[in-house]
């Protein structure tokens, strides 16, 4: 015999459970992105570096190699703080491209928390 109180019961259980369901798979959405946004920074980085070292190109290019590639894959929020300097890496001169952006942690918005940079061997002639 079924108690009348349990009536409505499947709906609540349902109600609770998708709620559940909705935040795990936002969560996973968010995150995916986060770790997109993680990977084209570093990709414009390293591609930066790699300009900014070619002969006959300096630090300047490179710099504006990875704004121009950081806006046109996540947007110009993500392009503000670009930095070129030099770097010995394993005893050689390099350049180093670092940028700093926000972490998204609600949609695209998030704390100035991320930051990635890419290295590339100077090139010289002899």
């Amino acid at each position: 015999m079924r108690l009348a109180d349990e009536r409505g019961s499947a709906v609540a259980e349902f109600a609770m459970v998708a709620a559940l369901l909705v935040a795990l798979v936002l969560s996973v959405i968010q995150l995916s992105l986060a770790m997109h946004v993680r990977a084209t920074l570093a990709d414009a980085a390293a591609e930066g570096a790699r300009h900014a070292s070619l002969v006959g190109s300096d630090a300047s290019a490179g710099v504006e190699r990875a704004r121009v590639l950081i806006t046109t894959a996540v947007g110009p929020d993500f392009a503000h703080d670009v930095t070129a300097s030099t770097a010995t890496v394993a005893g050689i001169d390099s350049i180093r491209i670092r940028v700093a952006a926000p972490l998204p942690v609600l949609g695209f918005v998030g704390p100035t928390a991320l930051e990635v940079s890419g290295h590339a061997p100077i090139e010289s002639l002899g």
